[in-house]
């Protein structure tokens, strides 16, 4: 498995794992895939701010994606960065998003960021919980009954970890 800078090339593979899981899962709330137009949007508004998207991939091809962002668009969560990952359904539970993880949490740092964010939709997603615990992160809450999607109700947890080794304070 290799890690890499995603390249415009790379944004149908990101745009068919992220609709799977749109479509099939509850670690995102949204309900309609987006088009490969969208993904591009977004891609492109990313890098306008000097934020890299970051994707694993192996002789099979793409294996997973990551990327981060600032957490909300005020100023003064300007240091405080929110990450997205996301694997193909084939590959879970092999390492990639660990790895996609580790390497966001690194690139982050480097554009400045001080705190990682991860709001994992539905509290049961237990391997997004345990990957982002075993890299550091802790819980630091949950927001119950925020999300509604196959027609249920959905907690968002919220995990937190800093970039520059200091814990985030109580």
């Amino acid at each position: 498995m290799r890690l890499r800078h995603a390249e415009d090339s790379d944004l149908p593979a990101i745009q068919s794992i992220y609709a799977h899981h749109v479509l099939h899962g509850t670690g995102t709330f949204e309900e309609t895939p987006p088009s490969v137009e969208e993904i591009e949007a977004r891609f492109g508004a990313a890098r306008a701010q000097g934020w890299r998207w970051l994707v694993a991939e192996d002789e099979s091809g793409i294996l997973g994606y990551a990327a981060f962002a600032r957490f909300r668009d005020r100023s003064g969560y300007r240091y405080c960065a929110e990450d997205s990952i996301y694997v193909r359904d084939d590959v879970r539970g092999q390492g990639v998003g660990k790895a996609l993880v580790t390497r966001v949490l690194t690139e982050a740092a480097a554009c400045g960021f001080r705190q990682m964010i991860a709001v994992v939709g539905d509290a049961e997603n237990a391997g997004s919980i345990g990957v982002h615990a075993s890299l550091g992160f802790r819980q630091v809450g949950v927001l119950r009954a925020v999300g509604w999607k196959f027609g249920r109700w959905l907690d968002a947890v919220y995990m937190q970890r800093a970039l520059d080794g200091e814990a985030p304070s109580a």
